[in-house]
């Protein structure tokens, strides 16, 4: 698994990257892989007799890895400036992922206005889809002591 490609598109750092691995990208579309381990930090005390990834965390993955997607496309690469979330709409959750499922996570880009990208994200777990939602983000300043790739750094 290779994570370096996420780190330079990306401010996130564990514990809360959320991206082992992008597995394929085009314009519109990422998928990326993701194997939850049993000593994630939120297994301790969500469930902890019979552990389950919480919503937000299965959300948040969607979220970083459409963060890649758009890092380095025109509009939302400019230098100090982040995508970040504005707004989840039809949020389902299908299926339960436990410690040491991998999932599959696809972020689809379907429009963008301005600076605000509309997109859907799905993870997939064994091929059947596990959670689905839309969402939109906005690009913002980076916050103080963050360092976000520049936008030479996220085309690499």
């Amino acid at each position: 698994m290779n994570v370096e490609p996420i780190t330079q598109r990306i401010p996130h750092r564990g514990p809360m990257l959320l991206l082992d691995e992008i597995v394929s990208q085009s314009d519109e579309t990422i998928v990326c892989r993701k194997t939850f381990r049993a000593d994630e930090f939120f297994f301790q005390g969500h469930f902890p007799a019979a552990p389950i990834v919480p919503g937000v965390i299965q959300c948040e993955c969607c979220l970083q890895a459409g963060a890649v997607l758009l890092a380095g496309r025109p509009g939302a690469s400019e230098p100090g400036m982040v995508p970040v979330a504005t707004r989840m709409d039809a949020v389902k959750f299908k299926r339960m992922i436990r410690p040491g499922d991998t999932v599959a996570i696809e972020a689809t880009l379907k429009d963008q206005v301005s600076n605000a990208f509309y997109l859907t994200g799905k993870l997939t777990l064994g091929g059947k889809l596990a959670t689905r939602l839309d969402f939109c983000c906005s690009l913002a300043s980076a916050p103080a002591g963050s360092s976000p790739p520049t936008s030479r750094e996220a085309s690499l």
